[in-house]
C-alpha cells in the first residue's frame, strides 16, 4: 500500500494537478470569505467561518473528482492497470493507497485555511470572540467529507477509462449524497419517512458536526460511506476475475 500512496503522491506532486486544485480551493474561498461583499466576513460583521464551511463542500465537489478521476481510469486507459494488479499487491492495497493519496491531497488543501481561523480570531472584538468548538467541529466534519467524496471519486475512476465520464461521474454521486437527500426530503408526500430521508445525506451530519459536538453517529454515518464505496470499488476491481 506504501508503494502505490508514494506513487500517487509523487505522480500529483510532479504534475501541476496538486498545486492548481489546492490553489484553486485557496483562492476560491479566500475571495469568498474576504473579499466578494455577500459572503465577506468583514462585511457580515460577525466572527466566524461559515463561508468556509458552508461552500467549501460546494468547492470540493468539483475539485476533488477532478483529483480522483485519473487514478483508475488512466491506467486502464493506458493499459498499466494490468502491470499494477500483476505486482505482489492485493486490491486493497491498490486501493487504499491511491484513497491515502487522495486524502492527503484534501488535507494539504484544508491546512492552509487555519491562517483564515487565527484571522477570524484577531478580528474578534475581544479577541478570541469565535465558537473555537464549532469550528474544530466544522473542521472534522470538512475533513471527514473530504475523505467520503474522495472514496466517491475513486469508485467513479474505477468504472470507467474515460476521465471526463468519471470526473462527471463522481460529481454528480457527490451532490447526491450531500445535498440530494435533503432535497428529496423536503417534498411533502413523504409524511413520516422525511426525516429518515434527510438523515441519509451528508449534509444532516455535516451540519450536526459544525454546531462543535462530535456524535460518534456522525462519524460512524461517515467512516460507513467510506467503507461502502471502497467496497464498490474493490467489487468493480474484482469483476476482472469472473
Amino acid at each position: 500500500m506504501i508503494q502505490v500512496f508514494i506513487k500517487e503522491l509523487n505522480s500529483f506532486l510532479d504534475s501541476l494537478i496538486a498545486y492548481i486544485v489546492i490553489a484553486v480551493f485557496l483562492t476560491g474561498i479566500g475571495l469568498l470569505m474576504w473579499v466578494f461583499p455577500e459572503t465577506s466576513v468583514l462585511e457580515y460583521g460577525y466572527a466566524d467561518m461559515e463561508t468556509l464551511f458552508r461552500l467549501g463542500p460546494y468547492v470540493f465537489m468539483f475539485l476533488i473528482p477532478a483529483i480522483t478521476m485519473r487514478m483508475f481510469a488512466e491506467e486502464k486507459k493506458s493499459g498499466t492497470i494490468e502491470l499494477l494488479l500483476t505486482k505482489p499487491l492485493s486490491d486493497w492495497q491498490i486501493i487504499l493507497g491511491k484513497y491515502f493519496s487522495g486524502v492527503s491531497l484534501v488535507i494539504f488543501s484544508i491546512v492552509p485555511t487555519l491562517i483564515y481561523y487565527w484571522s477570524v480570531y484577531q478580528l474578534g472584538n475581544p479577541i478570541g470572540n469565535i465558537d473555537t468548538a464549532g469550528v474544530m467541529g466544522s473542521y472534522i466534519g470538512l475533513l471527514l467529507l473530504g475523505g467520503v467524496f474522495t472514496s466517491i471519486g475513486i469508485f467513479a475512476s474505477a468504472i470507467s477509462t474515460n476521465q471526463i465520464v468519471s470526473f462527471i461521474v463522481a460529481v454528480f454521486l457527490c451532490f447526491i449524497t450531500y445535498s440530494g437527500f435533503e432535497s428529496i426530503a423536503s417534498i411533502n408526500d413523504w409524511g413520516v419517512f422525511s426525516a429518515f430521508l434527510e438523515q441519509l445525506g451528508i449534509i444532516y451530519h455535516y451540519n450536526s458536526l459544525s454546531k462543535g459536538l462530535i456524535d460518534t453517529r456522525d462519524v460512524i454515518y461517515f467512516l460507513s460511506v467510506i467503507i461502502l464505496m471502497l467496497l464498490l470499488t474493490k467489487l468493480i476491481l474484482s469483476s476482472r476475475k469472473w
